[in-house]
């Protein structure tokens, strides 16, 4: 009979006071419990998007605040496993680009003659001669822990506008680079020669990578120049077609960019 009282009294109080303290002459709500709290059944609140029902949630779900003056909600809280040191997929993408990139015979490199100092890496993009941006394979990426490794896979067909292969050879060099911040990580240098048919058309491959680029915004862009002709003066196109035995679709470039970083920063995602 005395619990009885004794929860009457509360009930009471707090339909009387407008704030109730528990273990605090100071309250600072309309229920103040400075102490622990345990619960035994339910604990619901309100859900003002389903007609201010009291929700209850669901297994593994947590209270999270809205702010001032508004009630929590119950939320799916997801948070990866992560092992100490060790490397993980953090970002993925693919880009492809139909415009690509032409050449005349009078738009030859002039890094072409100096190749073992012009292609170091890190070199600036400004720095190196006639080459071109292939447009849409120039994307941001963001790196978000100190130590990270960056893959590029990027893939293209060069063509150029040759007759029958004679004697002597009939031959073009070109460059493609990648780079990061208009940076040389890295750069192919090949060289496309006519055969028994014209209009040689040859497929490009090319793999890089940069380790522990600083945290933050980078912007990544493919970019490749003409470099040195032998015996001809034909167009040369890479990422586009410049004769009509191939055509756009089959000359288009793609980018592939993976990141992989040890993670320093743990972003846990809410429904």
């Amino acid at each position: 009979m005395k619990k009885l009282y004794s929860i009457l009294f509360v009930v009471i109080g707090l339909s009387l006071s407008a704030q109730i303290g528990v273990k605090t002459n100071a309250p600072k709500a309309r229920l103040d419990v400075n102490g622990d709290t345990n619960f035994r059944g339910k604990l619901a609140v309100m859900n003002v998007s389903d007609n201010n029902k009291l929700f209850e949630g669901n297994n593994d779900q947590v209270l999270v605040s809205q702010g001032e003056g508004l009630p929590p909600l119950w939320k799916t809280l997801r948070i990866p496993e992560y092992e100490a040191n060790k490397f993980y997929l953090i970002f993925n993408n693919s880009f492809s680009d139909k415009t690509g990139v032409t050449f005349t015979s009078s738009e030859e490199s002039t890094n072409g003659s100096s190749r073992s100092t012009s292609f170091t890496k890190n070199v600036a993009y400004s720095s190196l001669n006639r080459f071109k941006k292939i447009a849409s394979l120039s994307q941001p990426i963001t790196i978000y822990s100190t130590q990270s490794k960056t893959y590029f896979q990027f893939e293209t067909v060069v063509q150029a506008a040759f007759p029958v292969n004679d004697n002597p050879d009939i031959s073009i060099d070109y460059a493609c680079g990648i780079f990061v911040d208009d940076k040389l990580v890295n750069l192919r240098q090949r060289n496309i020669k006519a055969s028994s048919a014209t209009s040689t058309f040859i497929t490009h491959n090319q793999i890089g990578i940069a380790e522990n680029l600083s945290k933050g915004q980078h912007t990544v862009s493919v970019a490749c120049s003409r470099l040195k002709s032998y015996n001809t003066n034909v167009n040369l196109g890479i990422g586009i077609n410049v004769a009509s035995n191939i055509d756009s679709f089959i000359t288009q470039s793609s980018l592939k960019v993976d990141v992989y970083e040890v993670p320093q920063v743990f972003n846990t995602i809410l429904n």
